[in-house]
């Protein structure tokens, strides 16, 4: 018997719920060893909200709950585990289930590593959530550039900065600021 990680559709905003109510349904039932991880992968982000810069988590793949499930020799979940799953209210279908209703498609290894990655990535620094856009016309609020007025030329989203075109002495500068330190006008 192996393991493989298969997706699973939830309705939206629920993926929590889903992957609690599986939890305890897996533990009540006994199955620990046949399902041995249900996941939500978040990602941790930084945002300015009324002026005051907070982390918020955000799921990755909302919509979807991974599930580390033990298969046989021909792939086929455990008929026990895969009711289960579709007895949990909340929980949708298999992603990649057309061939046959208890061998739904499993995640490719890549793809695991990727979204374990980062899960265990969310626990370092979070990502910025910068929401501009190149083109966009911004307003510096803070530092030497204040109150100038510029267009944004790039979003440098991994050290959560934007590059500006500003106007000095009538030539257009590239100037490299936080993201929180502009704002749309």
């Amino acid at each position: 018997m192996t393991k493989k990680w298969f997706v699973l559709r939830v309705q939206s905003n629920k993926e929590d719920k889903v992957r609690q109510t599986l939890e305890e349904c897996i533990k009540a039932r006994g199955l620990e060893d046949k399902v041995t991880k249900v996941l939500v992968p978040t990602e941790k982000v930084s945002e300015i909200k009324g002026g005051k810069k907070r982390i918020a988590e955000r799921k990755i793949y909302p919509g979807y709950v991974i599930a580390e499930i033990e298969v046989d020799e021909q792939g086929n979940i455990p008929s026990e585990v895969w009711y289960l799953i579709r007895e949990t209210p909340g929980a949708g279908d298999f992603v990649g289930g057309d061939r046959h209703p208890i061998r739904p498609v499993p995640m490719a290894n890549y793809e695991v590593d990727k979204i374990l990655t980062e899960v265990e990535r969310k626990e370092e620094r979070p990502k910025a959530k910068i929401q501009f856009k190149e083109g966009e016309k911004v307003r510096i609020k803070e530092g030497p550039f204040e109150n100038f007025e510029g267009v944004i030329e790039e979003v440098l989203e991994a050290s959560g900065r934007v590059k500006i075109i500003i106007t000095i002495f009538g030539r257009a500068t590239p100037v490299e600021l936080e993201y929180w330190q502009v704002e749309t006008i």
